[in-house]
């Protein structure tokens, strides 16, 4: 049995009527089915609750614990009643000091807390560097791995016949 040409689709799927949407409608729902369920989009999901809850945790330490050290020792805690008023416009940099202040106290217990004991546990984990096969060498260039009987390097075209 051969298969149907183009214009003998096109003449099937319109004799099909309703029945040619429901099946491009579903086929719609699979591929939207298969990109909602694909591992990234998931992922991100929850890293966004992750990160939501976790921001909560940040910013009530910061409020709670880390800006009343700071008014112990500076005398200030809040800045919002800084002002200035040229031609009756009013600037608030106080708040804008807030702010800055926020985001350093957030950035530092994040790092702090989060990236450092990260990047710790991850160089714990790292493996070893795969030793080199005995049959490439660096090129002294570009230092790139390039065949032992090569005169060129392919990355950079340096002359490597000299290296051994």
């Amino acid at each position: 049995m051969s298969r149907p040409t183009r214009s003998e689709q096109g003449s099937l799927v319109a004799s099909l009527g309703s029945w040619g949407r429901v099946g491009r409608e579903f086929g719609m729902l699979k591929e939207f089915r298969d990109f909602v369920l694909r591992g990234n989009v998931i992922d991100l999901a929850v890293a966004v609750v992750i990160g939501a809850a976790f921001g909560a945790l940040v910013t009530a330490t910061v409020e709670g614990l880390i800006t009343p050290i700071i008014a112990a020792i500076g005398g200030q805690p809040d800045f919002a009643a800084l002002d200035f008023t040229i031609n009756d416009s009013k600037f608030l940099y106080g708040a804008w000091i807030n702010a800055l202040i926020s985001f350093l106290i957030v950035a530092a217990v994040l790092f702090l807390l989060v990236v450092r004991p990260m990047n710790m546990l991850l160089s714990r984990m790292k493996r070893p560097d795969a030793p080199e096969p005995a049959n490439m060498k660096k090129c002294p260039e570009c230092l790139s791995d390039i065949p032992l009987a090569a005169r060129r390097c392919a990355f950079c075209t340096s002359d490597v016949s000299a290296v051994s």
